[in-house]
């Protein structure tokens, strides 16, 4: 497999050609839309309509035919621009250069099956089947997050398996649904360390109404199973089988799955205590449940009945890990059983307890507040770490790259899967205009390559960067008019208040004006300026002057899109190159985890130590 065998110098060689294709087309990149018009953004770059750009880039094959140049413009280009004037002639030959430079088109990214392959060559433990899940996480997720936590928890219990580790750092874990799935469908111990403690609270909660309904359960259970006797066990088994109900293996998974579609669609109300919390989820990922209230739903659902079957039990299943259930059968109470059967089954009763107690405790994932940075010592937050994998589901802007350093740094850290995302709040150590790092430990370039080169993006970049170039191809367009309204207030503010107000942000404005001109006064108060100056009619005149030129600005991010996929690849290939500058990591790999349709950040940085360089590890645990 060619990516599995990708080398330092391979990859240091596809940044070079990113890097000379971005010295190009970085300044498209760059342009803040709100200078469009004041700077005339068009006219310094484009040489060519706008609706010829549109056609190009809006095309589903893009191939439109030979574009209709200005032949006095045409002459010796780079990547479409002229080589003379430095602006934009040919569309085609940028659009084909871009989607070269990409990671899908410079050939360095593994698929998902293809690391999965390679990690179950060299695992003893069979993987979990499909006949095995019992957990659906369409039930407490919307269809982005459960297909994210679905196919990013089967690597990670990938990597646990193929290093031999039970624990799993979870890294900005948010509200905990990633831990929550690897604990209880993977039998994984997850610390999850969020910065936010109303994050950390809410995870708090949903362990703690999780304890709650499996000691519910085992209780109410147990009592059941005391009060049934032997006759009765008996003749509901006979019964069973003169009507065809007999459970086989398939059945029980029949029932399991069925009673675990019904634990997740209870419907029940938010708990005054925990509305702050759920009122973010419900923004985030609405019109879904949170876990919390499913679970409680059917915790006050199995308490309130009296009958105890097969449901109820399926119920109770479904929110935990295969590894801590064991099978139970009807069994006759003490006062049948001679003594020394009743001591047997205490010997087996206490041995059952000591031996499932450690599952038990993985079921639950423990949520810690903490600010992480690459110098946080893990072992100050975790008393009982041992060697574990490092997770990051969308970290955020510096933290992507903290998690990296905290993997190579900290010999307990056996591999890492990491998905970053926010580009525009990474800090650039060679930005020229860019912000001060406070800690002096920067976000990009993380390589040692890169930063030998002094290379930097710029924000805007990084920000195009965020774009979601699948989204955009199949009508998932940009708000533009948004765009263009604050493009013309800038305009106006260069005019009449003979200020930009630059160090002063205007915010969500547009989605509460009512037309152009409210859209107006209102961002002049935000900004303290007088609207008292400028009559309904004076607005109206900016817009109906610059409305003709929304093509140039609906164009121009067009191609921004088109380019985003180039600066997020440089971003991350300078992640990768970092791990394998690294001599005590033995594999490394960009892996495309998720469908960009639903989840525009789709690739992974993943990473796995040498066997002998993990604190405690005394197995071989690499990918040859």
């Amino acid at each position: 497999m060619a990516s599995a065998i990708y080398t330092l110098s391979d990859t240091r060689r596809r940044i070079d050609e990113v890097k000379r294709f971005l010295s190009v087309v970085l300044n498209i990149a760059n342009a803040h839309t709100v200078e469009f018009y004041t700077h005339n953004v068009w006219g310094q770059f484009i040489a060519v309509p706008p609706d010829e750009v549109l056609l190009a880039t809006t095309s589903a094959t893009g191939q439109t035919g030979e574009p209709e140049l200005n032949r006095n413009e045409r002459r010796k280009t780079t990547f479409g621009f002229c080589d003379d004037t430095k602006r934009l002639v040919d569309v085609h030959e940028l659009l084909e250069a871009a989607k070269a430079h990409s990671l899908p088109g410079l050939g360095v990214c593994m698929t998902r099956d293809e690391l999965l392959q390679s990690l179950r060559q060299n695992q003893t433990v069979s993987p979990p089947t499909e006949e095995d899940a019992i957990l659906d996480p369409d039930g407490f997720m919307n269809s982005k997050k459960s297909h994210e936590v679905q196919s990013m928890s089967e690597v990670v219990a990938s990597l646990a398996r193929q290093c031999r580790v039970k624990q799993v750092i979870d890294v900005g874990s948010g509200k905990g649904y990633l831990c929550s799935f690897l604990s209880m469908q993977h039998g994984l111990q997850v610390y999850g360390i969020d910065s936010s403690s109303t994050n950390t609270h809410g995870a708090h909660e949903r362990n703690r109404k999780l304890k709650k309904f499996s000691r519910a359960y085992q209780k109410r259970s147990k009592a059941a199973r005391n009060q049934k006797t032997a006759t009765e066990t008996a003749q509901d088994e006979f019964t069973e089988i003169k009507s065809g109900k007999e459970k086989s293996d398939d059945n029980d998974l029949y029932i399991a799955e069925e009673g675990e579609r019904q634990v997740f669609q209870v419907q029940s109300n938010t708990a005054a205590g925990e509305k702050a919390t759920q009122k973010d989820e419900r923004e985030l990922e609405a019109p879904s449940l949170s876990l919390t209230e499913e679970v409680d739903g059917a915790a006050n659902k199995i308490l309130d009945s009296n009958k105890a079957d097969s449901k109820s039990e399926a119920l109770f299943l479904s929110v935990l890990s295969v590894d801590a259930i064991e099978s139970t059968t009807q069994r006759a109470p003490p006062s049948k059983l001679s003594f020394e059967e009743r001591e047997r089954r205490k010997r087996e009763n206490l041995e059952r307890k000591a031996r499932n107690r450690p599952s038990s405790d993985a079921v639950l994932f423990s949520p810690l507040t903490s600010y992480v940075t690459a110098e946080t010592e893990l072992r100050e937050l975790i008393s009982e770490l041992v060697d574990a994998v490092m997770v990051g589901l969308h970290t955020c802007g510096d933290l992507a790259s903290s998690t990296l350093r905290m993997f190579v740094a900290k010999p307990e850290l056996a591999a890492v899967c990491s998905v970053g995302c926010c580009y525009h709040l990474l800090s650039e150590e060679y930005e020229p205009a860019g912000p001060e790092c406070p800690d002096g430990v920067w976000g990009f370039p993380l390589s040692q390559y890169l930063r030998e080169q002094a290379w930097f993006c710029g924000r805007n970049a990084r920000m195009s960067a965020c774009l979601a170039l699948e989204r955009v191809s199949v009508g998932q367009g940009i708000q533009m008019e948004s765009l263009f309204y604050r493009a013309v207030l800038h305009v106006i503010l260069r005019d009449r208040y003979s200020s930009f107000k630059s160090e002063k942000r205007v915010g969500n404005v547009y989605s509460k004006a009512k037309s152009f001109a409210n859209y107006v006064r209102r961002a002049l108060s935000r900004l303290d300026l007088d609207d008292s100056k400028l009559s309904d009619g004076v607005i109206q005149d900016y817009l109906n002057t610059y409305r003709p030129r929304m093509d140039e600005m609906h164009a121009f991010n067009m191609l921004k899109v088109i380019l985003a996929p180039c600066v997020e690849g440089l971003i991350l290939l300078d992640r990768l190159c970092y791990l394998k500058e690294q001599e005590d990591v033995s594999f490394s790999a960009l892996v495309q985890l998720f469908d960009p349709l639903l989840s525009p950040r789709c690739y992974a940085v993943v990473g796995v130590k040498k066997p002998g360089i993990v604190q405690t590890h005394k197995t071989e645990s690499h990918i040859s």
